[in-house]
């Protein structure tokens, strides 16, 4: 049994975000909270809580199960580019550069290994 957790508008760039999110794609969910813990990117703070969110969401689905017993992992985890903020910055005769402000859409999927309790 899969439980879903998004997080919509993060005002991290998705290239930011890729490069923690592809640190935990298909561990299993122990491994991947200790290496976000101590990774030392700002995007790994919000990546955790969105994991922390996905297992309480499997929790809640199956009631009476342990993530510890059910071999929980990070079955899917997708980063696609959301709103930008468009600013515009002053530059030299009379110009203006832009500037893109970016957020993205994070997708976290987890699932169990554990055969057994998927047919039962």
């Amino acid at each position: 049994m899969e439980a879903v957790a998004k997080l919509n508008n993060c005002p991290t760039s998705p290239r930011k975000m890729r490069l923690v999110v592809d640190l935990i794609r298909g561990e299993r969910v122990e491994k991947a909270l200790h290496i976000l813990k101590f990774t030392n990117k700002d995007a790994a703070v919000r990546v955790e809580k969105l994991l922390l969110s996905a297992i309480k969401n499997w929790e809640t689905k199956n009631e009476g199960s342990r993530p510890e017993e059910n071999q929980l992992y990070v079955k899917t985890i997708m980063v696609g580019g959301g709103r930008q903020l468009k600013r515009l910055r002053p530059a030299p005769q009379g110009r203006g550069y832009r500037i893109r402000k970016r957020s993205n859409h994070v997708t976290l999927v987890v699932d169990s290994k554990n055969v057994e309790t998927q047919t039962n």
